[in-house]
């Protein structure tokens, strides 16, 4: 049984063709062989292309709508067979296959589709060569001379990459692999660290020097902190590659309970407890 066209795109009987456009792009995309390596993503893909064939041509999809998969089969009202055929037929094998009904570039139906690059396009086929490169220097940007393709060239690596970032130079990709930090977290755009106060500093406040991956920062601790609060630092993270926005640092904070106390000490606490 096939499925339903309209839930093959997710989308409703209303559907409009820019909807329906829009949600074959992004099946298309999701789900291209190139790209999912799932079994069974071919016949998937072959699926998709069918399903908005029909969808987004006036007279196929009202034959649809009234009679289902049936008004495509062989003397069903002149659309026999029609709906596995035209230029959406997926006939691409990544050993060689023919490829969309004469195009040579399997990619070539998307530029001409969506009048623009390929979303799988020849970017996508690039050589790719890893560069390894420290936390701070993917943080801040960095300029690297390498060799590739026999040439030694330089490199601009934009501050705010992350590990397994892309950027493309020229003919060919580099992608980024990220050195780990033993003072800085990443969470996306934002810097986490810890800090660790005594059960006194959080009890009445203190002040802590703060290392950013921008220098030293002082930070007051208000009093009554709870272990676990984050202090954020504003502006303090890594810059976007794009240069539209920085992230923010986190401070978290931590308590450090002293595992052995002095008889005065557990004094002290015992008369704390008794007047909580």
């Amino acid at each position: 049984m096939k499925k339903d066209y309209y839930e093959v795109l997710g989308v409703g009987k209303n559907a409009g063709a820019d909807e329906l456009k829009k949600a074959y792009r992004t099946m298309a995309r999701k789900h291209h062989p190139d790209v999912d390596k799932s079994p069974g993503a071919n016949e998937k893909f072959k699926e998709i292309n069918e399903a908005y064939q029909v969808l987004s041509d006036p007279n196929k999809k009202q034959a649809y709508d009234q009679m289902g998969h049936a008004a495509f089969e062989p003397g069903a009202g002149g659309f026999g067979g029609g709906a596995g055929q035209g230029p959406f037929q997926y006939q691409w094998s990544s050993q060689g296959g023919q490829g969309f009904e004469g195009f040579s570039d399997p990619f070539d139906i998307f530029e001409m589709f969506f009048g623009g690059q390929s979303p799988f396009g020849r970017e996508a086929r690039l050589p790719r060569y890893q560069i390894q490169i420290d936390f701070t220097e993917a943080v801040n940007g960095v300029t690297k001379e390498v060799e590739i393709e026999g040439k030694r060239q330089k490199i601009k690596i934009p501050p705010g990459v992350d590990d397994g970032s892309e950027i493309r130079f020229g003919n060919f990709i580099i992608i980024t692999s990220v050195r780990q930090s033993p003072k800085f977290k990443r969470r996306g755009y934002d810097i986490i660290t810890e800090h660790e106060i005594t059960f006194s500093q959080a009890a009445l406040g203190t002040e802590a020097r703060i290392e950013t991956v921008y220098g030293p920062v002082t930070i007051r601790i208000p009093a009554g902190t709870q272990p676990g609060t984050q202090i954020r630092l504003k502006g303090k993270g890594v810059k976007h590659p794009s240069g539209r926005g920085v992230g923010d640092h986190y401070v978290i904070i931590r308590l450090n309970v002293p595992t052995r106390l002095s008889k005065e000490q557990k004094k002290l606490l015992e008369e704390l407890e008794n007047q909580s």
